[in-house]
């Protein structure tokens, strides 16, 4: 054989795999979201959400009964690729709690919650500049990133996170642009 030929079917070997793998990708990025899937893993969400914010002085996510809250952001204000990533997020930190601890995220310990959940956030850490906000867009958002965003968002707009974990009050008197700040106060629940 000819060293042209052969290296014109290596290239076009290669070519033809690059293709494929992009097909699967852009294919696994679009595909429907197993939104049944992730409403069957309601604990899941509350132990990873209460992990994030745990009951101290104010009532925690599990207290908050943020689960539902996070389930409907993501089934209706959520775009379709980061809804697969998230799914596909929550997949592979069930795996890898399998395989690493040897127990569900649910039955583990703190520190071994705490632990994955460091693994994750260094591991969907977003890549710096535009580069990340062009995979953002595109690829869509990291499984942790949308997960610590729908968590806060969640427990701020629940009626516990709103009253017993912000300063809320439910019609406002007058404005008054410039008051104190006392020491231990919380933050205000409306913007």
């Amino acid at each position: 054989m000819e060293r042209r030929k052969a290296l014109g079917r290596i290239l076009l070997a290669g070519i033809g795999g690059i293709l494929a793998f992009g097909s699967y990708k852009w294919y696994d990025w679009n595909k429907t979201p197993d939104i049944p899937w992730l409403e069957q893993k309601k604990e899941l969400l509350t132990a990873l959400a209460d992990t994030i914010l745990p009951t101290t002085n104010t009532p925690g996510a599990r207290a908050a009964g943020i689960q539902d809250i996070m389930i409907t952001f993501l089934k209706d204000c959520t775009e379709r690729r980061t809804q697969n990533e998230f799914i596909s997020g929550l997949e592979d930190l069930e795996d890898y709690c399998l395989s690493a601890y040897h127990s569900s995220f649910s039955q583990a310990s703190e520190e071994t919650r705490i632990a994955v959940l460091s693994y994750f956030e260094k591991k969907d850490k977003p890549l710096p500049g535009i580069w990340g906000k062009a995979a953002g867009r595109y690829l869509g958002k990291p499984f942790f990133t949308t997960l610590k965003e729908y968590t806060v968002k969640a427990y701020c707009t629940s009626e516990q996170g709103a009253t017993l974990g912000l300063r809320y009050e439910a019609v406002p008197g007058s404005y008054h642009g410039c008051l104190p700040w006392l020491e231990g106060q919380r933050a205000w629940a409306t913007k």
